[in-house]
C-alpha cells in the first residue's frame, strides 16, 4: 500500500547512537570488561545537568555527575559497583527542576513498591540450541500453530520461596505440551509498577518484571519452555506508556517519549501517553525494545499490543488530526513498524511478529516490498466480535444472526490470521467465555464445545486464553490463580479433556492447516441454512486429505440432516464434541457417510447424517 515511500519509511540505524552498537548496548549501565567499574549512559538532551544516585553512592546528587555528548547522551563510569544495586538518574531541567528517574533501557528493576533501576549481569547458559536450529520451520505458514495465552501471576499458585519464573517454568512446558499447544503467549512481562494494569503500562522496556523474579530466571523459563518444544511469544506494548513519576512522561524535563503537545500527547481511553513515533529517537528506543528482547531472551516472536491506537492519528481522539497529506493515517507509527518487521526479517528470520489491529488497516500481514507493514499475522478480531455475539444469542433466535459466523470467510485470506480468544473476552463484565454461551448448564457446556471445534476448523491459527479449559463461571482475575478446584466436577473435567483433544486432534490433521491461507484448503457445503442453523464445509490439506465440518447450533436433534458434497464416496467419523466422554449427550450420529448420487444444493452428490443437538461432527473422506 505504501510502497517504498520515504515518507513512510524509516532505516533503523541506531544514528543517534551509533552505527556499530545497538541502543540496548549504548544505553543503560553496562559492566566494563574486567569487571572493575560500571559505565552508565542515559539519552536526555534537554535536561540542564545530570547525575547519578544510586545505593553505591548513599544516593548523593554531587558524587556521580554525568557529561553529556553532542549527540544529548549522559554518561558516567563508576568504579566499585556490583550486580543487583540499586540506582536513578537525576536530572536539572531547563526550568530547573529536579527530577529522578528510572533508567529506561535499565536491565532489571527493583521490586514495586519501589521505582529505582537495578545494575545487573547474568552468566546464564542456554540450553536451547537444538530448538534454535529448527526455527525456521515453525514459521512456516502451512504449519499448525495453536497458542495458550497466559497471565503469569495467576495461571496457578506456587508454594515456596522459588521465583516465579523458575516455579512455573517446567509446569506449564508440561502442561503446554500435553495439551497440544505450539506455543505460549506471555503477556506482558516487562517492567510495570500496576498490577492491575496487567503488565500493559510499562515503564522498563528492556527489563522482565522483577515480580516474577531476576533477568536469569526468566531465561531458564524460556530455556525449559523450548527443551518441551514450546515456542514463546511476548506481549509487547509500543502503543502508549503510563504517568508514573519515575517513567517516561517528561523524562528530562520535556516532552522526549511522547508528542510535545499534551492534547496530542494523551491517550484518553488508557489515561496513558502516546509515544511520538514521529521522533526518530523513539522509533529507535522501540524498535530496539523489541530486538533485545528476541536477542537476550531467545523469544520466538512478539504481539504488538493496540496497534490500531498507533495506526490512525484520531483514534479515540474528540477532534480530528491529520498528516500532512490530508489523511488519518500516522506515518511515523506506519514508518516503525515497517522498520521493525525489516529489522526482526533480517536478524532473527524465524521470529514472528504478531498485530493486535482492530480495523480493516490494509496490508497489515503483506510483505515489505509489496508495501505491507510486513507482520507475520494479524488477530481476527472481526472473526471474535461476530461469532462471540452469535453464540450469545438464543439458538432458537439465531436465523436473524446467520450470517455472523460466515462472514469471516468473506475476508480469511485477505490477511495472514491468529483467531482469537484471549483475556479481553473475560473481563470488565463480558462475562467468560463459558457463561457467555447462550443456555442452561449443559447447553453451555454443548454450546461451548461446538464453538471451539468450529474455530478450530476455521482458516486461521489459534489462541486460547488460560482458563478457558476449565469452563471457568467467574471472569478472570488477575490477582488470584485460575479455579483449578473445578477439575474435580465432571462437567469441567471433561471441558478440559475434551480441549486437549481438540487441539492434539488439530495439530494432527494437516487438512486443518495445510491451505490456511487460501481457497485451495476451504470450500462450503452449505453456508446458507439459516432454518435449522448448521453450518458445513470441507478442509483440503494435501491431495486426498479431506475433513467434513458439520455443526449443528441449535439444542434441536436433526436426524435426516441432506449434505451436498462433490466427493463421492465414504466419510468416516472421527470427531465428535457430543461424545459422552466430553460429557456430551451421546446423541444418535451417524458413523459413516455414503454419497448418494443425487443433486444436493449445487453439489452432484448427497449425504444423510444424524446430528446431535447442539454439536460438531467432523468425518474424514476416505
Amino acid at each position: 500500500m505504501f510502497g517504498g515511500s520515504a515518507d513512510v519509511d524509516y532505516a533503523y540505524r541506531n544514528s543517534l547512537f551509533s552505527q556499530t552498537k545497538r541502543l540496548s548496548q549504548r544505553l543503560g549501565a553496562h559492566p566494563a570488561e574486567d569487571g572493575t567499574a560500571w559505565r552508565f549512559s542515559v539519552y536526555a538532551p534537554s535536561c540542564r545537568a545530570a547525575s547519578l544516585v544510586g545505593s553505591f553512592n548513599h544516593w548523593d546528587p554531587e558524587a556521580n555527575p554525568m557529561e553529556r555528548a553532542e549527540n544529548g547522551v549522559w554518561s558516567v563510569t563508576v568504579p566499585g559497583v556490583r550486580c543487583g544495586e540499586l540506582y536513578k538518574f537525576r536530572f536539572v531541567s531547563r526550568d530547573g527542576q529536579i527530577l529522578y528517574r528510572a533508567d529506561p533501557c535499565a536491565r532489571y528493576a527493583e521490586l514495586r513498591p519501589g521505582t529505582a533501576s537495578r545494575t545487573w549481569r547474568d552468566s546464564y547458559r542456554w540450553n536451547d540450541a537444538a530448538w534454535r536450529s529448527q526455527q525456521m520451520s515453525r514459521r512456516n505458514l502451512s504449519a499448525p500453530m495453536a497458542v495458550y495465552e497466559v497471565h503469569l501471576g495467576s495461571w496457578r499458585a506456587f508454594d515456596g520461596g522459588e521465583p516465579l519464573y523458575r516455579a512455573a517454568a517446567v509446569p506449564l512446558a508440561e502442561y503446554a505440551a500435553d495439551n497440544g499447544y505450539t506455543h505460549i503467549e506471555l503477556m506482558p512481562i516487562a517492567e510495570y509498577p500496576f498490577d492491575g494494569s496487567w503488565g500493559y503500562q510499562v515503564t522498563g522496556y528492556f527489563a522482565p518484571t522483577s515480580r516474577y523474579g531476576t533477568p536469569e530466571d526468566f531465561k531458564y523459563f524460556v530455556d525449559t519452555l523450548h527443551r518441551y518444544g514450546i515456542g514463546v511469544l511476548l506481549d509487547w506494548v509500543p502503543a502508549h506508556f503510563p504517568r508514573d513519576e519515575h517513567g517516561l512522561r517528561l523524562f528530562d524535563g520535556e516532552a522526549l517519549f511522547e508528542h510535545p503537545d499534551p492534547k496530542i500527547a494523551e491517550h484518553v481511553q488508557w489515561g496513558t501517553l502516546r509515544f511520538n513515533c514521529d521522533s526518530d529517537a523513539v522509533k529507535d528506543f522501540l524498535i530496539s525494545s523489541a530486538l533485545y528482547w528476541l536477542s537476550e531472551y531467545h523469544l520466538d516472536g512478539l504481539r504488538a499490543d493496540a496497534v490500531s491506537s498507533m495506526l490512525y492519528l484520531d483514534y479515540e481522539r474528540d477532534f480530528p488530526l491529520r498528516n500532512r497529506f490530508g489523511g488519518r493515517e500516522n506515518l511515523g507509527a506506519i514508518a516503525m513498524f515497517r522498520a521493525l518487521n525489516r529489522e526482526v526479517a533480517k536478524r532473527f528470520p524465524s521470529a514472528l511478529t504478531v498485530a493486535e489491529e482492530a480495523t480493516d488497516f490494509p496490508d497489515v500481514t503483506a510483505p515489505l516490498a509489496c508495501g505491507g507493514l510486513g507482520f507475520s499475522y494479524k488477530w481476527n478480531m472481526g472473526w471474535m466480535n461476530d461469532t462471540l455475539r452469535y453464540m450469545e444469542t438464543d439458538p432458537l433466535f439465531r436465523s436473524g444472526s446467520h450470517a455472523l459466523m460466515t462472514f469471516s470467510m468473506v475476508y480469511a485470506f485477505s490477511e495472514h490470521f491468529i483467531l482469537p480468544l484471549s483475556h479481553d473476552e473475560c473481563v470488565h463484565g463480558k462475562k467468560s467465555l463459558l457463561d457467555k454461551m447462550s443456555g442452561d448448564y449443559p447447553n453451555k457446556f454443548a454450546a461451548l464445545r461446538t464453538y471451539l471445534a468450529y474455530m478450530f476448523t476455521h482458516p486461521g491459527k489459534k489462541l486460547l486464553f488460560m482458563g478457558t479449559e476449565l469452563g471457568q463461571f467467574l471472569e478472570w482475575r488477575y490477582y488470584e490463580p485460575l479455579e483449578w478446584q473445578l477439575k474435580a466436577y465432571d462437567s469441567h473435567r471433561l471441558l478440559s479433556e475434551y480441549v486437549r483433544a481438540l487441539v492434539r486432534f488439530y495439530r494432527a490433521e494437516a487438512a486443518l492447516w495445510y491451505n490456511d491461507s487460501d481457497w485451495n484448503g476451504f470450500k462450503w457445503s452449505n453456508a446458507d441454512d439459516a432454518v435449522f442453523e448448521v453450518y458445513s464445509y470441507f478442509r483440503i490439506g494435501p491431495p486426498g486429505d479431506i475433513l467434513l465440518c458439520v455443526f449443528n447450533m441449535t439444542p434441536v436433534a436433526r436426524p435426516n440432516y441432506l449434505l451436498g458434497t462433490p466427493y463421492a464416496g465414504t466419510y468416516r467419523l472421527v470427531f465428535n464434541s457430543d461424545d459422552p466422554c466430553y460429557y456430551g449427550s451421546g446423541g444418535a450420529v451417524t458413523e459413516e457417510l455414503v454419497t448418494e448420487t443425487k443433486r444436493q444444493g449445487d453439489f452432484p452428490y448427497l449425504l444423510r447424517a444424524a446430528l446431535p443437538p447442539q454439536s460438531a461432527l467432523i468425518y474424514r473422506y476416505l
